[in-house]
């Protein structure tokens, strides 16, 4: 089973690990950098996916949503220490340090491979979960600075996720959710991301799909699953995660309530073709 190790001291510090795979879908309120000690992690998002093996250091932006999947590796099980950058400290240093310029688009998920400033700054931080005490500020803004002139110096275009502290504004709901409905956030979050309030959302839903969101997101994660088992040959147990479902359980029931038949039906045949409905 999935285990976090933190301390309530200094709660920017998180220590993750599991000898099974699990994941789910996440939207950060900071930038959050992501040490993989062992196992494999795997990102993905609207546009991309990003497989990160041991010694690569993965920067997940704010606001963005995407789904983490952990996964053991050679029989070894999954750790990654887990580091949030806190807004208002990243901010605290751009108002001193110009952000080196960037080109259009560079605001998703930067990948670092192993490096020595990375490795000692992770080491840095595993004792900070036998802290009896609270972090001083001055220390964590600190540490948050170092941090950030590590990724500068082994990125530049770091800065196009680190200095972006733009709230989300309003945007085309129907390109938008064609683009993230695989991600099973509360529809709360879809509101927020799509500059909305969640009346609004559910408004201009409807109005866009005339389905429920509910109802909608559900079939097309079904779609998706269905597709990628069919014409990919994948495993349900390979992919009920990346399509939006919590455990695979409610994944196959869901699957055969809406085609007729289970997920399985679709590994056994293995030619894609429709199964027989029992």
């Amino acid at each position: 089973m999935p285990i976090k190790q933190l301390n309530r001291y200094a709660d920017m510090v998180v220590v993750c690990s599991g000898d099974q795979r699990y994941g789910g879908e996440l939207t950060f309120e900071d930038n959050v950098l992501v040490g993989v000690l062992a196992g494999e992690l795997k990102v993905v998002q609207a546009d991309r996916t990003l497989c990160c093996a041991v010694g690569d250091t993965l920067l997940l932006p704010r606001k963005q949503p995407a789904t983490l999947v952990k996964s053991p590796k050679d029989g070894v099980a999954y750790q990654a220490v887990v580091l949030k950058l806190p807004t208002a400290l990243v901010r605290t240093y751009y108002v001193e340090t110009t952000p080196a310029p960037v080109g259009p688009g560079v605001h998703g998920p930067l990948l670092f491979p192993k490096s020595p400033l990375l490795q000692s700054l992770f080491a840095s931080l595993l004792p900070y979960l036998e802290l009896q005490q609270q972090l001083p500020e001055r220390l964590l803004a600190g540490k948050v600075a170092e941090t950030i002139e590590i990724l500068r110096s082994l990125d530049p275009t770091s800065d196009g996720v680190l200095a972006d502290f733009a709230e989300p504004g309003k945007v085309n709901l129907v390109e938008f959710m064609e683009a993230n409905y695989r991600f099973n956030l509360p529809l709360a979050t879809f509101s927020y991301l799509t500059g909305r309030s969640l009346t609004t959302f559910k408004r201009d839903f409807n109005k866009a799909f005339q389905l429920s969101p509910q109802r909608w997101l559900t079939q097309k994660r079904l779609a998706l699953a269905h597709y990628q088992l069919a014409e990919k040959k994948r495993k349900p147990v390979e992919l009920y995660l990346e399509v939006g479902f919590e455990n695979l359980a409610h994944f196959s029931y869901a699957f055969k309530k809406h085609f007729g038949y289970p997920p399985t039906a679709l590994v056994k045949q293995g030619d894609g073709r429709r199964p027989a409905v029992s």
